[in-house]
Parts: C-alpha cells; structure tokens; sequence
C-alpha cells in the first residue's frame, strides 16, 4: 500500500514574494503644535540676539559720531557726523596706555593666582577620603553670606599686609571665586576614579596624579573659570581706585572711570575745540576701548564654555 505524501505547500503557509514585497517610504509629518514650537522659538532667539546685539552697536555707533547728534537723539545704529577726536584725545595720551599695560598685568596675575588655588582647593575637597573635608568646604561657603566688610579689609591689606600702592592689593583679595570653586568641585567629584587609581598603580603621586591626568582631561572647566576670572579682573576697578593713588599704577578701567568723571570739565588732554566732543561721547569710546580685548579674546574660549559649565554643575 501507498502512502500518498501531503505537500508542504498543503502544510506551511506560502512564503510571500520578495518582489512583490515593496517597502513604504514615507516622511513624518510634524505636528502642528511642533511646527509652532519651531517658529515660536526662532522668533524667540532671533529677539533675545537682538536685544542682545542692540546696545553693543549702539555703543560703537556713538563712539564714531559728533556730539550735536548724539545730543540730539540722532544716533541709533549708525555713526552720524563720523569723527575720531575722542579716540585721538584718549589714545594720544601716555598715561592712557601706561595704565591699560597695568590693566594687562593684573589679568595675568590674578587669573594665574586664581586658577591655582582654585583648582588645588577644588580637587582637595573634592577627595571623600579627606580629613576634614566638611570643614573646609563651611569655611569657603561661609564666605559667600558673610564677610569682614570695607573698612576691615582697607585696614588688612592697606595697614597689616602693606600693600598700598602694591599689585598685590588688586589682585590677592578677590583671587579666589566661592562660587567657581564649588562648580570645580562638583567637576572634580564627577572625574572617573578609575584614571586615579590606575596612575597610582603605575607609580604617581597625588601631586603627579592631579597635574598629569586630572588637569589636562580637565580643559573644558578650567578654560571656563580661566574666563570668568580674566573678565571680573579686567573689568573690575574698586580695588584699584581704594588701595592706589599712583596714576602710574592704575588699571585703564580707573582711567577710564576718571576721564568720564571729569568730562563734563575742561580734559587736559583735548584742547578747547574738542572738548565738547569728548565730554559728549566720552562715555561710548571708553566703554568700547575697555570691552573690545575681551570680546576678541572670547571666540577663543567659547566652544569650552557650556561644557565646561554643565560640567562642573551636574553631578551624575
């Protein structure tokens, strides 16, 4: 007898044709409420960029013009009446730039000063195996809500340390940011361990562990902090016009603060027929002569600010 074998086609379903097969291509359509986002957001950053662009141009825009025009309201985006006497009066004077290479010297000081004892601070407190950890953190924390006051810290620095008169009275006060330090710390805390360890085993000190591995992995913070010390520096001027009475050691941003407080009288540096100019738009070139380093300097810097930032202020 014969068995009659079922075909497997009577069994299995049918395999389907890969030709006939043909995948869909199709594009996924936004949303309304999403497209409104998009618009809503570019209208958004477009204003906030122009808010924000608006005075500087401004700024220059007053710089360059005449004084009747500037009286007059006139000058909005774009120089009018184009004059160079107030850059001519101010840039013509030695003490100008006698005081602006001070200006130099004290950014480079203090920052340098600043970045080492914020970060040796910052990666010390940052090790849990520290004695005393807590301690010392209360201590840089404590000195954000209270402090000895003006007349305290004229009598340490100008009587106690003898500084008057001295670079370091401009630049040691304020060398260290509480602030700073804790978003380094918080960065610090964040660093893998396991680099640490494996440099100890190859033979590093503590010393060599923080300089030849956590600092040169740690370039997005520390470019960071080295901007925002180089620009509290640069712009600060309290310092320098509490502790120095010589010209000759003033930073520009004293100058500059004198020359806009004695404009309205008659400046030494400008003869009669100019005065008027440089008492009118005194304000806008010396604004613009100080603010001009740090906006070229910036671009330099600003691809390590926001990772720098987020960093060392998100523990993960």
């Amino acid at each position: 007898m014969v068995t009659e074998i079922t075909p497997a086609a009577d069994v299995l379903p049918p395999k389907p044709d890969i030709a006939e097969v043909r995948p869909e291509h199709g594009i996924i359509k936004e949303s309304v409420g999403y497209r409104t986002f998009r618009v809503v957001n570019a209208v958004a950053l477009i204003l906030i960029c122009v808010v924000t662009l608006y005075p500087f141009i401004n700024l220059v825009a007053k710089a360059f013009s005449s004084e009747g025009y500037i009286a007059a309201g006139q000058v909005n985006l774009i120089p009018v009446g184009f004059n160079l006497e107030t850059f001519k009066a101010v840039m013509g004077d030695e003490l100008f730039w006698t005081n602006y290479g001070n200006t130099v010297l004290y950014t480079v000081v203090a920052t340098i000063i600043s970045m080492f004892l914020t970060t040796t601070y910052a990666y010390a407190i940052s090790r849990p195996n520290l004695k005393g950890r807590t301690f010392f953190v209360g201590i840089a924390v404590f000195t954000m809500f209270f402090g000895g006051g003006l007349i305290p810290n004229y009598i340490l620095v100008a009587s106690w340390l003898g500084w008057r008169n001295s670079i370091w009275a401009v630049v040691v006060p304020g060398a260290l940011s509480v602030f700073n330090l804790l978003v380094m710390k918080s960065f610090f805390e964040n660093f893998p361990t396991e680099l640490e360890e494996a440099a100890e085993i190859d033979g590093l000190s503590t010393y060599g562990v923080f300089f030849r591995i956590v600092l040169p992995l740690s370039k997005a913070v520390l470019a960071t902090m080295t901007l925002f010390y180089a620009v509290a520096m640069w712009n600060s001027w309290f310092g320098a016009f509490l502790y120095l009475d010589d010209k000759d050691l003033f930073p520009v941003t004293v100058y500059l603060r004198n020359l806009i407080a004695s404009a309205t009288g008659a400046p030494e540096m400008a003869v009669a027929g100019e005065a008027a100019q440089v008492a009118s738009n005194i304000q806008a070139v010396t604004m613009l002569l100080t603010v001009l380093p740090i906006v070229c300097l910036y671009p330099f810097i600003q691809r390590y600010f926001v990772s720098g930032v987020m960093l060392g202020s998100v523990k993960g």
